[in-house]
This record gives structure tokens, sequence and C-alpha cells, in this order.
């Protein structure tokens, strides 16, 4: 541009930038309940070699933290990018409460890419109700969780005939309700249970967004390893001759914490009522949670292979996102809804073309409201302002940065997380409030609280919670 004056020069970047907003497409895959116990993530005796392979071609975060440990609440911080500010919007219906529907908030994640271009499609759970509406069956078109949030939100029912029976169904068609075996492995294929539908509704959306000449943000919403445990067979077959780990700190926390009696979990029928005192059973179910990430890794893997039969790989980036993480028995918990590290940590991998330094993963400390700022900053599209999150793109060019804390929270307490240590404050209510802190350098971890030995050291971490912690 030798000659060109300034003025030239900058109608020439200005008329570049349009461009390339929204030239790449993004495929956001929610998988429900998924533990980071993955392969790829340091679990030898899981088969999950898709899951794997998208780890080896863009970056794992294996140090990534969710905001609730609920499916509601994480998806909100998901699709808003924002910090809950009150109890209501830390639970499954945090969409439909006044607070997240007030006029002038940032739009949601697919309300702002639908705004600058993008056809936005989801399928199956990305916000807690499958489909997105709530009323009766989960069926009321006059109950939108988001408005203006998608062009089309689609939950195959199939032969459970209702997204509420779909969601997380067994096979047959048979939906939770009186019947709740705690686990099922069916002969069937994988069309047996709701993934199996919801994968291939995703298959035929992809391949209409491809020859629809806009980009396109379709998110997938896989609901397995989520409860009950149910999946085929043969997926479960995978892990005949597996030798299961010991459970780490399998005893109940004796002082201050987050512990609960696993409500959600015996709310279920068990050939053994208390898998905490029977070990065989305990591994039983281990593995039948092993075979449901199984079956949700061979629907991202048709995903994938999708994405390459249609030449989209290229212009796609592409994110696996786990809504919270699930106690297998740790601190005698079988279930999420705690403040513990089991619970809050998740798989994060994102992928994308012209990555640097791909399969290296990062130990950064990040959590999810960092996603939407992200996938802003990776298609050129505008950040909106008040977002609580910050992009990741500085960890997507340079892995080996190690940084960064994670805010939590539930039921009023609230967590931060740094690389070395989580603090979790229990408002005191008129009271001085409480404090847990764990080093995460020590063999104790989560099992020992040095709150009281470190005042200083807890201090200093509230600081930190204190520059997350949302104004009310």
């Amino acid at each position: 541009m030798r000659g060109l004056t300034p003025m030239v020069v900058l109608y020439f970047i200005l008329a570049i930038i349009p461009a390339l907003a929204g030239s790449q497409n993004i495929l956001l895959i929610c998988v429900d309940d998924l533990r980071p116990e993955l392969k790829s993530f340091g679990a030898s005796y899981i088969h999950s070699p898709a899951i794997d392979s998208l780890v080896k071609s863009g970056r794992a975060f294996t140090r990534h933290y969710v905001q609730a440990p609920t499916c509601g609440a994480s998806r909100y911080a998901l699709l808003t990018g924002r910090y809950a500010t009150t109890p209501q919007q830390q639970n499954n219906d945090a969409f439909f409460c006044p607070e997240a529907r007030k006029p002038g908030l940032p739009a949601t994640f697919p309300s702002h890419f639908r705004k600058h271009g993008y056809q936005a499609v989801s399928i199956g759970k990305i916000s807690h109700y499958p489909g997105g509406l709530g009323g009766e069956q989960w069926s009321d078109p006059a109950k939108v969780e988001i408005a203006g949030a998608w062009d089309s939100s689609v939950m195959p029912t199939q032969p459970w005939k209702h997204p509420q029976g779909g969601m997380h169904g067994y096979a047959g068609g048979i939906p939770r309700g009186s019947y709740r075996p705690v686990r099922e492995h069916n002969t069937g294929d994988d069309l047996t249970y709701t993934d199996g539908w919801i994968t291939r509704e995703a298959l035929r959306q992809m391949e209409s967004l491809a020859a629809g000449g806009k980009p396109f943000l379709l998110a997938v919403g896989i609901m397995k390893p989520h409860l009950p445990f149910a999946c085929p067979q043969s997926y479960l077959d995978l892990y005949k001759k597996t030798k299961l780990p010991n459970i780490p700190h399998p005893l109940k926390p004796t002082g201050l914490s987050t512990w609960h009696a696993s409500g959600e979990y015996y709310g279920y029928h068990h050939e053994v009522k208390n898998p905490r005192d029977n070990a065989t059973y305990a591994d039983q179910l281990r593995l039948s949670y092993a075979a449901c990430v199984s079956y949700a890794d061979a629907q991202v893997a048709q995903l994938l292979v999708q994405l390459d039969k249609l030449k989209l790989t290229d212009n796609t980036i592409v994110v696996l996102w786990g809504d919270h993480g699930w106690h297998l028995g740790e601190h005698a918990v079988w279930g999420k809804h705690t403040l513990f590290e089991e619970s809050l940590r998740s798989p994060l991998i994102i992928r994308h073309a012209g990555m640097r330094h791909p399969g290296i993963p990062s130990q950064a400390v990040v959590e999810t409201v960092d996603l939407y700022p992200t996938l802003c900053e990776l298609t050129g599209v505008p950040v909106p302002v008040a977002l609580s999150g910050k992009s990741l793109a500085p960890h997507l060019s340079d892995p080996a940065r190690n940084e960064g804390s994670a805010f939590s929270y539930w039921q009023g307490k609230q967590s931060i997380r740094t690389p070395q240590y989580r603090l979790i404050r229990h408002p005191g209510k008129g009271k001085p409030d409480r404090f847990e802190l764990y080093d995460h350098d020590s063999k104790a971890g989560e099992t020992q609280n040095i709150a009281d030995a470190k005042p200083e050291l807890v201090k200093k971490l509230i600081a930190i919670l204190e520059t997350k912690a949302p104004r009310k």
C-alpha cells in the first residue's frame, strides 16, 4: 500500500473487517454431567477416542471450572457470559426468573451472534429445558426460556413423545417416573436412547446449515452421562476387563463443607441401596457412568465426521463443554451440587483452524463465562460490554500461559479457585463469615481445611473473590 494516504488505508481495513467477521462457523457441543474423566485428560481406562482426537487437534483446558454445580445455572453462565447476581439465577429455572429478563442486559450468546449474521440452531439440551420451552411437558410455546435466542430450537422426542419424557428417558420410550432404575443397558443401537436421536437430527441440521450460505452456530446438547446411567449394552461391554482405580478421598467430611446426602441419586431405584458401603456395587455404577461417557463420545464422533464430510472442518470452531462435574463417591457424594472440585471442574476443549501448538493442553484456570468473549474474538463479532469473563484467545495462541482464577457459587456460598488454592465462603448471616481453604499442592487436597491456620491467605483470596463477585 505504498503511496496510499492513511485515510485510504483505514478505508481498506474497515472494508475488510465485515468480511472477516462471522467467517467461521461454530459447533458447540454441550455434554451433561461430564467429569474431566477422559483418556485425554488422564483417565487411561476411559474409551473416549473422538473427544481425544479433538484434544489432539485443539486445546484442552484441563482446569476449567463452571460457575454453578447444576445444569440450569451453569448453562445460564455459558449463554449469557455473566455471573448470577441473585439466588434465582443459581437454579435450573435461571432463565425464567425476573432478573434474567430485565431490559438492557447484554444479549445472550446465540442472540448476539444472530444479530451479526449467524444462523443459530440448537438441538437437545443447551439451556436447561431441551428444546428451550417450559410449561406442561416442556412443550408450551408461550413459555420460551430465551426469547430470540435461536432461529430453531429442536428436541427430538421420538418414542418419548415430548421433551420432558425424552430428557433422560429409558429404552422403549419410557420416561423418568415411577420406573427409575439408576442404570439401564439395553441391547439396542444408539437410537435406543435419546442421544442417538439428538445426534441424527444434528447431522441433518448441519447439512442444511452448510447449504444455507450464512455462517452458523450449531449447538448440540448431549444428555449422557447424566442420571440415569442408561446407554446401549455395547458401551458397557467396552469395560468388561477394566480395573478401576480406588475412589480418592471417599470419606464424608467431618467439618464445614458443602456436602449433601446425594438426594438426586437416591431418588432412583438401586440393586444395592448404598454404594458407600459396597465397593463392588460402587464400581458397577462407576463403569455404567464410564459406558455413558463412551456413548456420548460416539455421538461426538458422528458430529466431527459430518464436519469433514461437508468440508466444514477448516472454517468451523469446535467447542466441547461439560456443564459441570459429578461425584462418583468422592467425599461420600454421588451427584453434583457441591463446591468441591469434583462438582465444579469439567472438560473444555476448543479447536479452530490455524491454532498454534495444537494438542498441547492449557493448565490455566479458566471459567465458563470466558467462552462468550472468546468466540466473539475468534469470529470477529464485537464483544458486548458487561460480560463477566475474558477471552481465552491468548491461551489458544500460547498454551504455556498459566494464571487465572475461577468464581463459582451455590446456595448462597461462593468459591474462588486459583492455580493452587480453593477458598469457599459461607456467609455468616449476621455472624462472621466462615471459610473452607484447601491447598491443591497438598496430597490432602480438599479434605484438610487450612483456613484457620492461614488467615492472611484467606484475606488475600477474599480480595480476589471480591473482584469477581457481582454487586447486588
